[in-house]
């Protein structure tokens, strides 16, 4: 059995839109997290290692980070056509993708966000939003998604950035068309109705 260590609102949300995308059968369990306001508090049951979210059990294993999840769950359920199988010549391009999310995006979006952007070491290593846009708007100028014409789960994180902070993602009719586009999907209608208790 699947279970996923969700907090409302937060990077846990696109692993829930990612479990109904797959059909997975898993259970929630809403655990609290410190929030950025103040409120909220870390969950000792939380099995994250730093209390955080998305931690994901499985047969006895522990599977966290929202990179890590999304590859252990494509994994498990190829059928559901999320992800580009090994042999595949779009896979490269998919961890890429994935890759350069966790290991780019998020960065530059929090230090934009914390309004750190002059740091000539931040910049050398990761780049700017300019930059972050620049390649996204790229990508979808050619399809509807980024991969092409099918959703995978690297259009869950990027559209779970769009949804949460829309300034992350480039400005522009395509872009609010993509984020619209996915919003729209029955998964993430249904993933939105389970983010929070009751």
């Amino acid at each position: 059995m699947l279970t996923l260590f969700h907090a409302p609102q937060s990077r846990s949300s696109r692993i829930v839109w990612l479990l109904e995308e797959l059909g997975a059968k898993y259970d929630i369990v809403y655990t609290s997290i410190p929030r950025m306001d103040g409120s909220g508090a870390a969950d000792p049951a939380n099995p994250h290692p730093d209390r955080k979210v998305p931690a994901l059990q499985h047969d006895g294993a522990l599977v966290t980070e929202s990179i890590a999840i999304m590859l252990y769950l494509t994994d498990l359920h190829p059928e559901a056509g999320l992800a580009p199988r090994v042999g595949d010549p779009r896979r490269g391009a998919y961890l890429t993708w994935l890759a350069w999310y966790a290991g780019v995006v998020e960065p530059v979006v929090t230090l934009e966000f914390a309004k750190v952007t002059d740091n000539p070491a931040l910049v050398h290593t990761f780049r700017g939003l300019a930059e972050v846009h620049a390649r996204i708007a790229s990508a979808l100028a050619k399809s509807d998604y980024i991969l092409g014409g099918e959703l995978t789960a690297a259009d869950i994180l990027f559209a779970s950035l769009g949804r949460w902070f829309r300034p992350g993602l480039p400005e522009g009719q395509r872009l609010d068309d993509y984020l619209a586009r996915c919003a729209a999907r029955p998964a993430a209608a249904r993933a939105m109705a389970k983010d929070r208790p009751g």
